[in-house]
């Protein structure tokens, strides 16, 4: 019995770690361009390098071009953070979309107001 608790638990934690974990919210909502945050915001320029704390977060070099698709709302003294893919370097590759600090960028080109307030959800802060 106690064998069969172990693989069963076991395979639990494998299926676990195959399929991501849900990460802390950083806010309870977002502002977008769009209801549903699919619209490209803005285009912005990462004036510093960051390396990435978590899964939840990505990696910028000084100079890379980000586009952003939603801006999390400050909330209890926490810092403000976007969510955006940095552009890489051949001109039709997209990244990985991670948060990223606003004040490590300056927008270059706004394509449109991030004026739609929507609630984050748990998939928002979802790590693979």
């Amino acid at each position: 019995m106690a064998r069969i608790l172990i693989l069963l638990l076991g395979g639990l934690v494998a299926l676990c770690a195959g399929h991501g974990v849900f990460m802390d919210k950083l806010s309870s909502k977002k502002l977008c361009a769009d209801e549903e945050c699919i619209y490209t915001i803005s285009l912005a320029k990462a004036q510093e390098d960051y390396n990435a704390p978590d899964c939840r977060f990505i990696n910028v070099k000084k100079g890379q071009q980000i586009y952003v698709y939603s801006k999390l709302m400050k909330e209890n003294g926490a810092g403000e953070f976007w969510a955006g893919s940095v552009y890489g370097d051949h001109q039709d590759e997209m990244g990985i979309v991670g948060y990223f600090p606003s004040n490590l960028v300056k927008e270059q080109r706004v394509y449109q107001e991030a004026t739609k307030e929507v609630p984050t959800t748990d998939i928002d802060f979802f790590c693979e």
